[in-house]
C-alpha cells in the first residue's frame, strides 16, 4: 500500500477522506475513521477505546477523548503515556449521532463483545473502502490518518512543540518524520529569501 513513499503511508486530502468515508456503510466504522482522522491517534489505540473514554456517564460525548497508556505505542524507553485529545466539533457531532452497543464496554466490540475488534479487522475495513473509492494506488494505510493529522497541523501553522504536546511524541526527531513538506512549500520558502 505504501507506493513510492519510502516506507511512509500517504497523506490524505479532505476529498480523499470524504471518498473513503462514503464507502464505509456501517456507522460504527465511520466513527472509527472519524476518531483516527480527528485525533491523529494510531489505529491500534483507537480500536481499543472504551465507551467511557469517549462518553460521559449520561451518554453525551466527552470534551476530550482519552487514549489509555496501555493501548498506546511505547516510547523507546518502554514507557507509555495516556493521551487526551480535545474533541473537534465535527467529531463531537459524529459521537453524538452514534450509540454504543449497550452490552459492551468497547467502542468497537468484536462479534462476541468480549473485546475490541483487532487492528487487522480495522485495516481490512479501511482497505476495502479505499479500494471502493478508487484510491488503492495512493499508498493509503491506517497510518495515513496520523501522518495527515500531523501534517495538516503543521501546514496550518501549528508549531512543532504544540504538535508534540498534542500527539504525545517524546522527541522532535520522531515527530519530524510524520510531517510531509510538499514541493510548493519548499519553493515558497526559497522565494521569501
Amino acid at each position: 500500500m505504501k507506493n513510492n513513499r519510502n516506507g511512509q503511508s500517504a497523506i490524505l486530502n479532505d476529498a480523499d477522506y470524504s471518498k473513503i468515508r462514503k464507502q464505509i456503510k456501517n456507522r460504527k466504522y465511520k466513527l472509527l475513521l472519524d476518531l483516527a482522522w480527528y485525533t491523529g491517534e494510531r489505529w491500534g489505540a483507537v480500536v481499543q477505546l472504551r465507551v467511557e473514554d469517549c462518553y460521559n456517564s449520561d451518554g453525551t460525548p466527552r470534551s476530550e477523548i482519552t487514549f489509555r497508556a496501555n493501548t498506546r505505542k511505547a516510547a523507546p524507553d518502554g514507557k507509555r503515556q495516556t493521551r487526551q485529545v480535545p474533541v473537534h466539533p465535527v467529531l463531537f457531532e459524529s459521537l453524538g449521532a452514534y450509540k454504543p452497543e449497550p452490552d459492551s464496554i468497547w467502542m468497537f466490540p468484536n462479534r462476541e463483545a468480549a473485546g475490541p475488534i483487532t487492528v487487522r479487522w480495522a485495516d481490512k475495513i479501511l482497505r476495502a473502502a479505499v479500494e471502493r473509492a478508487g484510491l488503492e494506488a495512493k499508498g493509503i494505510s491506517t497510518h495515513s490518518t496520523r501522518r495527515t493529522f500531523i501534517t495538516k497541523l503543521h501546514r496550518n501553522g501549528t508549531d512543532l512543540y504544540t504538535i508534540q504536546k498534542i500527539t504525545g511524541h517524546r522527541d522532535l526527531k520522531a515527530l519530524g518524520r510524520y510531517v510531509e513538506i510538499d514541493s510548493d512549500r519548499v519553493k515558497g520558502a526559497i522565494a521569501t529569501l
